[in-house]
Order: C-alpha cells, then sequence, then structure tokens
C-alpha cells in the first residue's frame, strides 16, 4: 500500500543530508522515521508522488493547526471539533485541488492521530514517542487513481489553506514525471507543479 511512499525517502536522501546535517537526534526538533518533519505549529509537511496512474499523497501536521489543540478531546465541543476535522480529512477531493481533466478518484486512505483514538507512534529510537513532549499529529496519506495522469499538471492547495487557516505554509516534496523536488506552498501560493 505504501510501496511509492516507502521508496520516497531513498529518492529524497540527497535532500535528507541537507536537513540532517543541521538537526540533531533530539526529540524537540526532529520526528525523524515516523514522521515527515519536525513539529512545528503553522507548518504542515507534504510528500506527493504521481508514478504512472497513481498519485499518492502524505500529509503530517500539527495536530494545532487542523484542529485548534493537541490534547486528547475531553470536552463536548473538543470531540465534536475532532470529529469535524476527521470528516474533512475523509473528503481529500475537497482539501486537494486536482485537475478534473485527469479523473482522479480516491482508492485509497488512511487517517491516524492520537486525537482518533489511535496509539502514539514510537519515536526512531522506540524509546518513547513524541506525545511525551505534548505534541500531537494528524497523519493523512491518500492514493488517488487517475484516468489521464498526464493532465495531472498541478496540485492547488488552496482548499486545505481555507480550510484549516492555521496552516500557514505546507513543506512539500514531489516526485513526478519531471523529476522530484522540494517546494514550499503558502496561502498566497498555494498551487504547486508537478
Amino acid at each position: 500500500m505504501r510501496r511509492l511512499l516507502l521508496a520516497l525517502p531513498f529518492a529524497l536522501l540527497p535532500l535528507a543530508l541537507t536537513a540532517h546535517a543541521h538537526a540533531d537526534h533530539d526529540h524537540e526538533h526532529d520526528h525523524a522515521h515516523g514522521s515527515l518533519g519536525a513539529h512545528e505549529h503553522g507548518v504542515a509537511h507534504l510528500n506527493a508522488v504521481l508514478d504512472g496512474n497513481t498519485l499518492e499523497l502524505e500529509l503530517e501536521s500539527p495536530a494545532m493547526n487542523l484542529v485548534g489543540f493537541e490534547h486528547v478531546a475531553q470536552s463536548d465541543a473538543d470531540k465534536a471539533k475532532v470529529a469535524a476535522v476527521r470528516a474533512q480529512l475523509e473528503q481529500p477531493l475537497k482539501l486537494f485541488g486536482l485537475s478534473a481533466a485527469a479523473g482522479c478518484k480516491e482508492s485509497d486512505q488512511e487517517l491516524e492521530s492520537p486525537l482518533f483514538g489511535d496509539a502514539p507512534a514510537k519515536d526512531d529510537d522506540g524509546d518513547g514517542d513524541e506525545h511525551e513532549h505534548g505534541h500531537s499529529d494528524i497523519h493523512a496519506h491518500y492514493r488517488f487513481e487517475c484516468a489521464k495522469p498526464e493532465q495531472l499538471a498541478s496540485l492547488d492547495l488552496a482548499p486545505l489553506f481555507k480550510t484549516y487557516p492555521s496552516t500557514q505554509k505546507i513543506q512539500l516534496q514531489l516526485i513526478g514525471p519531471n523529476g522530484q523536488k522540494g517546494v514550499e506552498a503558502t496561502p498566497n501560493s498555494p498551487r504547486i507543479t508537478f
């Protein structure tokens, strides 16, 4: 299921080596293997891989960006907010602008977060987890099958920024027909070309 995304770290190794040179294995700054980047409020991370007619998107965001808090929901209002965000994430075609001409249909999705009742992910040392530091992330993985992938020239993140205004930037790693690249999207510049 995650065949393409499992290959992504190897394809992006040159980029990772540069970033890794500036970071320690400090839990406060680097939640390496289990996540796509450091936990920073206002910043989300997205991997996008277009291979043949398959598009995979993997989003990781601090819960603060999407829900407005990172603690396990106790109050009815907090529980309702978590349920609403989960319902939004279950409709990725409303969050990620894909060209209608490409004919992309969602074929699979996985949503994970301690806020959704999932067990916390272990860190890369296996001796603890990021949640011991008071951080909760939301992880979403989507797979789409596109009838005409050649029509998929860009990815518009404007709907995602509009739905979650606390997200100020999205750091992307893209692999597509034109190679691989790392880019940053913001509410003022939300469209990314493959």
